[in-house]
């Protein structure tokens, strides 16, 4: 498959720019947009390497920093989830006005506690969020909107990260569509395990392959 490089875009939201990576495959399958963890950004080296793998499949992605710089300085906002989730509506919107991007399928990933805004912002779309990833992710901070998420939710987790585990299984009784939790054996939270990360990505790529590419 043919595909156009990463390129650096600019999105102009309410008088602030925010910083984002955007690919896009020839004939495109659909798009994954990324959440990144408090204290990351849009150059996560766990999130990039997920989104090579995606690219593969034939998706296109952008990652983008959720926060300005300016704004990134307050460790408070890191985990502002009502902010955060308003920025990923925002972001996402905009993509669905532009001229590239417009009519694909959308996904989520989320990462850490990317997840709770990937989560909430679903729950505000409806089923116009096809689906959602969510790595070592904290859906707890999304608990109050859970039962409106309609996407098909994968929350994937690591077999030794036993505090998310719990977290990530009361977040899984909330979900009222379809799910799955998955735990990789032998990870720890960041999945720096050789191997891990791989699988996360692996598990990633098919569960969005499934959902985006079905038709209404």
């Amino acid at each position: 498959m043919g595909t156009t490089k990463s390129k650096g875009v600019s999105i102009q939201l309410d008088g602030l720019t925010l910083k984002g990576d955007l690919y896009i495959p020839k004939e495109p399958i659909g798009i994954v947009i990324f959440s990144h963890g408090s204290g990351s950004s849009r150059l996560s080296p766990r999130n990039e390497h997920v989104a090579k793998v995606l690219q593969k499949k034939g998706l296109a992605t952008l990652l983008f920093d959720l926060l300005t710089e300016d704004e990134d300085q307050f460790y408070r906002m890191r985990f502002n989830i009502d902010l955060l989730t308003l920025r990923l509506i925002d972001v996402t919107q905009f993509l669905q006005q532009q001229e590239h991007t417009k009519d694909l399928p959308i996904g989520y990933f989320g990462a850490s506690t990317g997840a709770a805004s990937a989560l909430r912002a679903a729950a505000f779309f409806g089923k116009d969020i096809k689906a959602v990833v969510s790595r070592g992710g904290r859906p707890d901070l999304a608990l109050k909107d859970m039962y409106k998420v309609a996407s098909p939710t994968l929350l994937i987790v690591g077999g030794q990260d036993d505090m998310v585990i719990e977290l990530n299984q009361k977040a899984y009784k909330k979900l009222d569509c379809e799910k799955k939790l998955a735990i990789v054996s032998g990870a720890t939270h960041l999945f720096k395990e050789p191997g891990t990360l791989e699988e996360v990505a692996q598990l990633s790529a098919e569960w969005f392959a499934e959902h985006l590419c079905t038709k209404e």
